[in-house]
């Protein structure tokens, strides 16, 4: 069985789980409401202990299944509650960014701001201190679609091998490479 999809879900105080005849789950929380389609073939069941995941057979298909729609509910779950956070800076000269609402106005060393409308439930934040590099930090309840949004934010500047600006997240590490050395060789 898989290790994963065999774990109980714990259901914490404030959290409710309901799912309907098309098998899509809804959870409800403090911080809001997540829903979610679930395969068919995996079966949910509410417990005094919590939620349970299970599976029809032990086909492979059915076992990756089992792990991944138990990892979608356990994230609903803990959005709900504690809600998801991203924190990103941008490492260059020059390099600026602003929240206005739901839009973030980039500077990137282009010839123009790049402004990023954000979806409704994602919160933005930014934070630029002297001395330090600008940082940015994304909160939302549905952690696929902070990941997706952060994503989407990293890829508009990468960061590059040779001096490492652009985008990245904090504390992620960029593989250096060696720039051109030495002139001719004859």
């Amino acid at each position: 069985m898989s290790r994963i999809g065999k774990k109980i879900i714990s259901l914490p105080k404030g959290v409710s789980i309901t799912t309907d005849n098309s098998n899509v789950v809804t959870v409800k929380g403090p911080k809001g409401v997540l829903t979610q389609a679930v395969h068919p073939d995996i079966t949910l069941s509410v417990e005094e202990e919590g939620i349970v995941v299970s599976r029809p057979t032990e086909q492979k298909r059915h076992k990756a299944m089992h792990g991944l729609y138990r990892t979608i509910v356990n994230n609903m779950v803990t959005g709900v509650t504690a809600g998801f956070e991203k924190r990103m800076e941008l490492v260059g000269v020059g390099y600026k960014a602003e929240a206005k609402g739901n839009e973030l106005e980039l500077s990137l060393g282009f010839s123009h701001p790049i402004m990023f409308v954000l979806p409704k439930e994602i919160g933005v934040q930014t934070e630029t201190l002297k001395g330090q590099n600008p940082k940015i930090t994304l909160t939302g309840i549905d952690k696929q679609l902070l990941g997706q949004v952060a994503a989407k934010i990293r890829d508009i500047r990468s960061p590059e091998p040779y001096k490492g600006k652009g985008v990245r997240y904090v504390g992620e590490e960029i593989r250096r490479k060696a720039g051109k050395t030495g002139g001719k060789k004859k």
